[in-house]
């Protein structure tokens, strides 16, 4: 079947945006939009969705269209200029925005909707937009009095800078280390694929020899397989000090006071607008609604999980006793001896897969499968203006033909690009002129090894992991049906539900079937041997306990963090990360790890009083995948009602309703445990 190409013009020109026209420009574009809101707002009553909501949807919207790329680009492919174009509009927006969530006017004008006979007739996706709106007012300290919105205005203006800088300050931490070797000893048990990263690196830097970077994948790659244990803690005690005031540079780009910064800016904003703390400002837009609600489902997990990480560590310090005689086992020993536990328990290694993982094959593969789940198909465009070369573009398309959208892939790591992986969106789904259709448009970025040579880039299983979660996140912004952008795709989902189509994709990369679709030896085209397949899934719940618990950690301090604050106690980030880690984690983190100062999830990220999320939305997706496990991982029709119930459903649905229509039950946390290998006291293998 053919397929319409996408229409290019609707996309962001990337070619053409120039840092110096940035702030102008959007100087420009709000002024504009302050007057058409205040020539709304001069309308004679009653309000309507007609003559006031809609045409603020749309205003938004378009606003967004433009910032979008700006701010995709000072994660992907930052330079000085774009740098500093972005910091000097970053207030301009922050202003703005501030302006509207505060505006008693607009405040008044969308109440009375939901006060008038009016809001019955609208469909369910109008109705929740208003009341988000509401909601967001009364967040936003629409009802404060005057010198409160002010100081309200002021504190969001600088957590917007503080959270951006905090960014670019571990973005110049992790690309200024470099450690520049020549002798090829020093790279014993190093995989060939890492090697030849490392001679790339020390060529583009015009080197002899060998470069190894702080970037994720060959920082991690080093820790599981470099034999020297001398350069695996130069290498752990860079990465794990990086922003910090400890580490090969100490107090450069330190974010110790931009962190206490942030958390005194979202305390005093929690109780400008009548909460307590932050965390329970920031439960009042999730699913969860108490902080004991939080706190005790991380509990339950903790008292199940923690025992088998215990066992698991002393599996771990026994290997490394009996291979090297090391009675003190380090944190920078802890990848290195675990991949050789797994070795030795199942004579298989992550890098074992890689040769099965070439990513081109492993995207087509994708996209097969979720032909197979949703009826969708997706197609590969060209002359398509990108920010990179390797940077493509696609479009899906759905069982009826009907174009649903498109999304660029970003997949590599390289200089001056945010670390990590994540979706955002580019496009949001909307209807103009009451018929046409604006389709949603993502971004998918990852940061795997590149290829080196003439080679493709082949991933490891968790890379893999990874690519899938994230592509999950990308169905669910791109197959929505809502037509109204702020509920649209994943907008208006609570943050603790937005996790769990992303986690449902991950489970098929362990089911064999799937496997047979995306994996196969880059160069002969063979399937993976049935074999590696077996001491894959052998592995599957290897160190479960200690993967539990490291989540746990992180929930529980930024969770405590936020709902515990207080500015007179010194040093309160550590002492809490301190309390976190005596209660959860059982591998001794040494006193120069400060990991903190990279948690861009909670400091520069939308995950702040939420790291609980994934582990929340774990039990929704292990519960969802445990009815196409009763019914057939590819069932027609269970993959159609995820879809109709899930996928296309945006924000306008309560998500525990929209689980029950999917499900017929509320979740439980058994899936949960049984897919995570945390079902007794024992492991599994």
């Amino acid at each position: 079947m053919t397929h319409p190409s996408f229409d290019s013009t609707l996309l962001p020109q990337f070619s053409n945006i120039k840092p110096s026209n940035i702030a102008p420009t959007f100087q420009g574009l709000l002024n504009a939009n302050r007057q058409k809101i205040k020539d709304l707002l001069s309308q004679p009553e009653p309000y309507t969705w007609n003559n006031i909501v809609q045409p603020l949807e749309e205003m938004s919207d378009e606003l967004n269209k433009i910032w979008s790329p700006i701010t995709h680009l000072h994660a992907v492919m930052e330079s000085d200029d774009l740098r500093k174009a972005y910091n000097a509009t970053l207030p301009l927006m922050t202003a703005y925005h501030t302006e509207l969530s505060q505006s008693e006017k607009l405040f008044h004008a969308i109440s009375s909707i939901a006060n008038h006979t009016e809001f019955a007739t609208l469909n369910p996706a109008q109705r929740k937009i208003i009341e988000n709106d509401i909601r967001d007012f009364k967040l936003a300290g629409a009802s404060l009095s005057a010198d409160k919105k002010t100081r309200l205005a002021e504190l969001q203006q600088k957590l917007s800078q503080l959270t951006t800088l905090f960014s670019e300050n571990l973005m110049d931490a992790t690309h200024a280390w470099t450690l520049h070797l020549t002798d090829s000893n020093m790279l014993e048990g190093l995989p060939a694929q890492a090697i030849q990263l490392a001679v790339s690196n020390a060529k583009q830097r015009n080197l002899e020899g060998y470069i190894l970077t702080l970037d994720f994948p060959s920082y991690s790659t080093a820790l599981k397989f470099l034999r020297n244990r001398d350069l695996r803690k130069t290498l752990y005690e860079a990465y794990s000090t990086r922003a910090s005031d400890q580490g090969p540079n100490a107090g450069k780009w330190d974010n110790t006071t931009v962190m206490n910064d942030i958390l005194n800016v979202r305390h005093e904003i929690a109780h400008l607008t009548g909460y307590p703390n932050f965390a329970e400002y920031s439960l009042a837009t999730k699913m969860a609604k108490t902080p004991d609600e939080v706190l005790q489902f991380l509990q339950d997990l903790l008292i199940r999980s923690k025992p088998i990480a215990e066992k698991e560590y002393k599996e771990v310090a026994t290997l490394a006793e009996t291979l090297d005689g090391i009675t003190t086992l380090e944190a920078w020993d802890m990848a290195y001896y675990s991949e050789k536990l797994r070795e030795s328990t199942f004579n298989f290694s992550q890098e074992d897969l890689r040769i099965y993982f070439p990513i081109d094959h492993v995207m087509q593969g994708m996209f097969t499968l979720v032909n197979k789940l949703y009826g969708i198909t997706i197609k590969k465009e060209e002359g398509i203006d990108v920010w990179h070369p390797s940077v493509q573009f696609y479009s899906i398309y759905d069982d009826q033909n009907e174009l649903r959208g498109g999304f660029y892939t970003d997949l590599y790591a390289r200089p001056r690009k945010r670390d990590g992986a994540w979706m955002d969106e580019c496009r949001v789904r909307r209807k103009i002129n009451g018929n046409k259709i604006q389709y949603p448009v993502a971004y998918l970025t990852c940061n795997f090894m590149p290829p080196v040579n003439d080679n493709p880039a082949l991933l490891t299983h968790d890379d893999v992991l990874t690519l899938f979660h994230e592509f999950g996140h990308c169905l669910h912004h791109l197959l929505t049906k809502v037509d109204y952008p702020s509920v649209a795709g994943i907008n208006g989902i609570p943050w603790d539900a937005v996790e769990f189509p992303s986690q449902f994709m991950e489970n098929y990369c362990w089911e064999k079937e799937p496997l047979s679709i995306i994996a196969a030896h880059y160069q002969t085209g063979a399937p993976l041997p049935d074999d590696l397949y077996q001491k894959m899934m052998q592995s599957k719940y290897f160190q479960a306990g200690l993967q539990m618990v490291r989540q746990i950690e992180f929930s529980l301090f930024d969770f405590r963090l936020h709902l515990e604050y207080d500015a007179k106690k010194p040093h309160f980030i550590q002492t809490v990360l301190n309390q976190a880690r005596h209660e959860t984690s059982v591998v001794p983190i040494p006193a120069f790890n400060r990991f903190q100062h990279s948690f861009s999830h909670i400091f520069a990220g939308g995950y702040a009083a939420g790291y609980y999320s994934y582990k929340w939305a774990e039990v929704l997706s292990s519960d969802a995948y445990a009815k196409f496990e009763e019914n057939g991982i590819f069932d027609h029709n269970t993959g159609r009602s995820f879809l109709k119930n899930i996928l296309e459903t945006g924000g306008v649905r309560d998500p525990m309703t929209a689980f029950i229509a999917f499900r017929g039950r509320e979740p439980t946390i058994d899936a949960l445990l049984q897919q995570s290998g945390i079902v007794s006291d024992e492991n599994l293998y």
